[in-house]
């Protein structure tokens, strides 16, 4: 068990007998006591998990992995690696440095700056010229450069004197210059699935580099952490790590007796079987993937009202829960539900309005996290409800003849006429007080001329909107005097 954490051993030792462990891609072998996850990273494309709308024969990740061994006349391009965490960006990296003829140089852009990146273009330059050999010039989390520290790779990006990979968690059209955007191709990673990952795992057991076939996984362990890793490859194998660290506590504590079930084999076998109780204990919450400052932040958002929308009470449900577990503003959500009230229930169901607009007062007097229960009542009044969105398309379409130039004046019997000598002009003239007619509807021309007979709302046979249209109905006959 000291094995397979590294302890009592000398770390010099066990990077010898790792004879083929230069896991990252500069020389450094990776010691047993490295994290599992560092210890799992591929050695090959081959090797990666998931990504593989990327990986196709003759991809720009190929031919970059291929070195001075790529065939054909273009050259290696720069890249933009951009997904979420845990998805592979630094093991691409890593692996492309491997490739014959490249030396590999790694920055953060948390602790790098313009000085840093200058000295790597000036000798990136020198091994081109001396050495024929191409430096791969890796950046981490390149979004939190500023624009004069993404400025300083351009000389070197554009004429070829490094091949930029640079990651990032956040949307690059946001987060990187232009101009370095337009000398790179982009490249989207995806969340791993779950049999990526629960692939990844069933292999971290059995691998030699991994846990070496001395831990054996429980279906409901396996699924346990598949479900908790969200997708991250990172996530997932150090909460295997952790479980296994639980499990071979438990073993030495009660040293194989029947109180613990974790010690596999009768016949003096060492094999620890991890059980769902042991992940639970080393990680029991799944982490909220949300940037409140990014694209995370209006794709839930989007999520969140389209679900409202469709009326899927609770997917909305699940979003605003998501929202509000990662910290976002609760006023954001309570507006976005007002709108969604006015737009997408409109006057199927009058009330919803008034319940969401409740809402949004309610939890800037009540806070969280009470106020979750009041949104969430919200939501679900919003998504059961009747849909029209017959009010928004009626007010776009005024607005859109309206910026057409159509609604020439006014008619004149509805014009001010309490003013002095607007009476003389013609002001008010033949105006029928609508009180004085029959139930208050008089025939009469309210619009324009040149929009006499133009409707704009077309109230839905759904929820209330099905005993407005018929009152609408009769109302247009009474003033319109057909």
């Amino acid at each position: 068990m000291d094995d397979l954490f590294g302890a009592g051993r000398d770390s010099s030792a066990a990077i010898e007998d790792d004879g083929d462990a230069d896991e990252s891609g500069d020389g450094r072998r990776v010691s047993p006591r490295s994290p599992l996850a560092v210890r799992m990273r591929p050695r090959t494309l081959d090797d990666v998990v998931g990504q593989q709308h990327l990986l196709g024969q003759g991809s720009p990740l190929r031919q970059l992995a291929a070195g001075t061994d790529a065939t054909g006349p273009a050259g290696p391009s720069s890249l933009i690696l951009w997904g979420p965490p845990g998805t592979g960006k630094t093991t691409l990296a890593h692996v492309i440095a491997k490739g014959p003829g490249r030396k590999f140089v790694e920055l953060s852009a948390i602790t790098a700056g313009v000085k840093d990146v200058r000295r790597v273009m000036d000798e990136a330059l020198t091994a081109r010229d001396l050495f024929k050999t191409t430096t791969v010039l890796f950046l981490d989390e390149i979004h939190r450069f500023n624009k004069a520290q993404q400025d300083a790779l351009l000389p070197g990006v554009e004429n070829r004197w490094v091949v930029l990979v640079a990651a990032t968690t956040e949307n690059p059209s946001f987060s990187v210059v232009s101009p370095l955007l337009s000398r790179s191709l982009l490249l989207t990673l995806k969340p791993l699935t779950d049999a990526d990952v629960e692939g990844l795992l069933v292999r971290a057991t059995t691998d030699d580099r991994g846990l070496g076939g001395k831990v054996e996984l429980s279906d409901e362990a396996l699924a346990h952490l598949v479900r908790l890793s969200g997708g991250d490859a990172r996530r997932a194998l150090t909460a295997l790590e952790a479980a296994a660290g639980v499990a071979f506590g438990d073993a030495d504590d009660v040293d194989g007796t029947d109180g613990i079930a974790s010690v596999a084999g009768a016949a003096g076998s060492d094999t620890v079987k991890i059980e769902l109780r042991h992940t639970e204990r080393a990680l029991d919450v799944a982490s909220v993937r949300y940037d409140r400052a990014g694209d995370q932040h209006y794709d839930v958002a989007s999520a969140f009202i389209k679900s409202i929308r469709g009326s899927d009470v609770d997917a909305a449900l699940h979003y605003l829960a998501r929202m509000l577990e990662a910290g976002e503003d609760p006023k954001f959500v309570a507006r976005r539900i007002v709108i969604s009230a006015a737009e997408d229930v409109g006057m199927a169901d009058p009330t919803a309005l008034q319940t969401a607009v409740a809402a949004a007062q309610a939890v800037q007097l009540i806070g969280m996290p009470e106020g979750r229960i009041i949104l969430a009542e919200a939501v679900v009044h919003l998504a059961t409800a009747p849909k029209s969105n017959a009010a928004y398309l009626g007010i776009n379409q005024a607005i859109a003849d309206v910026r057409a130039g159509l609604g020439n004046g006014i008619p004149a019997h509805l014009r001010d006429a309490h003013y002095p000598g607007s009476k003389q002009l013609g002001h008010g003239q033949g105006y029928k007080y609508a009180h004085d007619a029959p139930h208050s509807v008089a025939t009469q021309q309210y619009p324009p001329d040149d929009l006499v007979g133009r409707n704009y709302y077309e109230p839905t046979a759904n929820g209330a909107e099905r005993d407005i249209s018929t009152r609408l109905e009769r109302l247009r006959k009474i003033i319109r005097g057909k």
